[in-house]
Parts: C-alpha cells; sequence; structure tokens
C-alpha cells in the first residue's frame, strides 16, 4: 500500500560547500547559512521565507533559533532533530520535513547537516559519545571503526561474502569520484595496489575502506509538491521514507540478532511497502558507507542480492553510471567524494534526478537513499521524478 504522503512532497532546491578539513574559509554556522541560501536561491525563494529546520547526527551547535538572524526568518514554525550521533538519521530526517508539510505545521523546510572541525570537534568523537557505553569501551572498542569492523568481519566468515566485494564497491566510488570536480579525488583514479597495501586501521578495513573527514555543509529545501511546482527547479518527490530498528537490535552489548546486517531489513521492508516499489524499480542508489563492508550489507539488507549471490551483484561493471545495473554513489559517496556526515549523498540524488550528476545515469527516475548502516538507528528513503 503507497503511503498517503507519497509523492505529496518534493525537493526544490540544494546547496552544499565542501572544503578539505582545517580548511573551511568561516566559522561553522557561517558555512551553514551559505549553504542554505544557496538551497534557497537554487530553487528561487526567499531565504526569509523558509519557516522549518530538519537536523540528524547531533547538529548541537546549530539550532535554528540561532540561524534566524542570519536569514531574516519571519517565523520559526518547525524544528526538530533525530535522535542519534550517526548518519542512520540522514534519510529520517526528510521523513520528519515531509509530515511537518503535510500536516501543515510548516510550508518551507531546510535539511541541513554541517561540520566544521574547528569548530564541532571531529566527528568520531561525538559518534562514541553516543554509541561507545562502557561495556564497549571496557572489551577496548574505542572508535566507531571497530564494531563495524565486527560485524563486517561476521559477514565475510559466517555468511562467506568474499573479500573482494567491498574492494568492488570503493572502486566504484572511486571510479565516480574522479569523474566529479566537486569531488577530493577529482582526477584522481583509485590505484588498487595502494587500496591493497594501505595501512590497517582496523581488520578488515585499510585506509581507503573508510570515509573521508571533511569542512563543509549541505541543505536541502523541502516544500509540497503543489509549491514546487511554483518553484525554479524540476521538482524532485519523496516516494518513501522509514526509519527505526527491528526486534533485537541495539548498540548495548554487540549482541544483535543478525549481527552482520546493516540494521535495515525491518526499515527496507516497510519502505518497499509504503513506496510500492521493489529494489529492481530502483535506477541509482546513494548508500552511506562509513565503511566500505556496511555499505555491502545495506544492497544485501535492502533485497538488492542475498549472501549467496553477492558477489555476482557487487561487481564494479554493475555499480558504475552509465551503465551498470544499479549505479551506487555516482559522486563518490563517502568515500571519494567527501564526509559531511553524508548530507552530500542526498544531494546526489537530487542531482541525479535533475540530470545534473557528474556520472549521470541515463533516464534516472528512482534513488534510493540509505542512511548509517551499523547506526544502532538507521533510515532509508526513495525520491523520484514522478509522483505517483
Amino acid at each position: 500500500m503507497i503511503g498517503t504522503f507519497s509523492g505529496s512532497t518534493a525537493v526544490a532546491g540544494i546547496g552544499l560547500r565542501q572544503y578539505k578539513r582545517g580548511k573551511a574559509p568561516m566559522p561553522e554556522r557561517g558555512v551553514l547559512i551559505r549553504a542554505i541560501v544557496d538551497a534557497c536561491e537554487d530553487a528561487g525563494l526567499d531565504p526569509a521565507d523558509v519557516d522549518g529546520f530538519v537536523s540528524y547526527g547531533d547538529d548541537r551547535n546549530n539550532e535554528p533559533v540561532r540561524l534566524m538572524s542570519d536569514l531574516g526568518t519571519k517565523e520559526l514554525c518547525w524544528s526538530s532533530m533525530i535522535w542519534g550521533g550517526g548518519g542512520g538519521g540522514i534519510a529520517a530526517a526528510f521523513g520528519s520535513a515531509a509530515a511537518a508539510i503535510a500536516t501543515g505545521q510548516a510550508r518551507a523546510v531546510i535539511i541541513f547537516r554541517t561540520l566544521v572541525q574547528g569548530d564541532s570537534g571531529r566527528l568520531s568523537g561525538a559518534v562514541m559519545a553516543h554509541h561507545m557505553n562502557d561495556h564497549l569501551l571496557a572489551a577496548g572498542i574505542v572508535s566507531p571503526a571497530q564494531p563495524c569492523a565486527l560485524r563486517a568481519q561476521r559477514m565475510f566468515e559466517h555468511h562467506h561474502v568474499p573479500l573482494s566485494v567491498a574492494e568492488e564497491l570503493v572502486r566504484a566510488s572511486y571510479y565516480h569520484g574522479a569523474r566529479n570536480p566537486n569531488a577530493v579525488s577529482y582526477g584522481k583514479e583509485l590505484d588498487l595496489g595502494a587500496y591493497r597495501s594501505a595501512r590497517w586501521i582496523t581488520e578488515p578495513f585499510r585506509l581507503f575502506d573508510c570515509s573521508r573527514e571533511n569542512d563543509g555543509a549541505g541543505a536541502l529545501l523541502m516544500v509540497s509538491s503543489e509549491m514546487a511546482k511554483d518553484l525554479k527547479n524540476k521538482p524532485v518527490y519523496l516516494l518513501g521514507v522509514t526509519q527505526g530498528a527491528g526486534r533485537g537490535w541495539g548498540d548495548l552489548l554487540e549482541n544483535d540478532d543478525h549481527y552482520a546486517s546493516a540494521g535495515f531489513e525491518s526499515v527496507a521492508r516497510r519502505l518497499w511497502q509504503q513506496s510500492g516499489l521493489q529494489p529492481n524499480d530502483i535506477d541509482v542508489a546513494q548508500l552511506y558507507e562509513n565503511f566500505s563492508a556496511q555499505g555491502v550489507a545495506s544492497l544485501i539488507d535492502h533485497g538488492f542480492c542475498t549472501y549467496e549471490n553477492v558477489a555476482e551483484f557487487v561487481r564494479f561493471e554493475n555499480l558504475i553510471a552509465p551503465g551498470g545495473k544499479l549505479p551506487v554513489n555516482t559522486s563518490g559517496g563517502n568515500l571519494a567524494e567527501g564526509f559531511i556526515h553524508g548530507i552530500g549523498m542526498a544531494i546526489e540524488a537530487v542531482r541525479q534526478l535533475r540530470g545534473e550528476s557528474s556520472n549521470p545515469v541515463p533516464n534516472a527516475k528512482t534513488c534510493l537513499l540509505a542512511g548509517g548502516p551499523g547506526a544502532p538507528t538507521v533510515s532509508s528513503a526513495i525520491f523520484g521524478t514522478e509522483r505517483p
């Protein structure tokens, strides 16, 4: 059954400001304000007419009431934050914005995320504060990479997923990043020898299996589908969005029922039910990959492949634009474009469906956005070029 607000809201504007770590030209709030203004200008809307804000991942330095004076906000009607310190809330943020618009709480909502480490510190510290309890710290698990590595080893060793699939995903990300002028890896093809011999972060992850760290901010403007018709750009509709966690999932003791999963099984099931779509209806995917194996696990959880046939599906030629069966992370993703806690992947979803991607998928009509594999709670969304 298609969800009651499927297609009733749309992304009408996008803004992204990305810099190398430590190279942002202004403080965090200044970078964010610029990205929000860019998104409004992209849509042809006065920034003062924005009346709602949603973020995720503990963007605590940028409470909306602190943004109002810089934006000239006329009235603040909606302000929310998705629980959790990880990227699992990225798609859920669009659900919160859509709910506000569908129920008349707000008309024009900005979904945003910003990171300037000189102001907010390293993201790993915030993630540890949310996910690393005393039980984990006592066992020597002191960084986000470690629990993800344990889950990855379960997938490789217990479910017999070949290590090569992680390499295939990394190759595809760098292939796209090398062709994206906005990516930190622009013009730099992945050297497989360097990838395979890079220093260990925590086994099975080497350096290039891990997301980058960047300064920057991203913002997306969401409005009703009716309002979007009067704005400047082609609307990209929200067709479905789900969030949460299944039974037996949690971060207290790292003993989840399905330990190798990325956490999307129940979320994905509800997403397909809500949208009326299936995996073979998706033209392109933007997968939040904090680490390479978690991106692979996301594909399995969403039903694109199984543990048994993952090596047939997750192949370089299947994952790249323009001709792959399911092009993935067409901007380069967190691994190769840059990492502002995943907000760039939502922006790439919109660019791809507006025909503005540096790695276009011909005639793409649907894009999956999956956020936060391995986080205690995760979320997924589907965007499309047409209303149901």
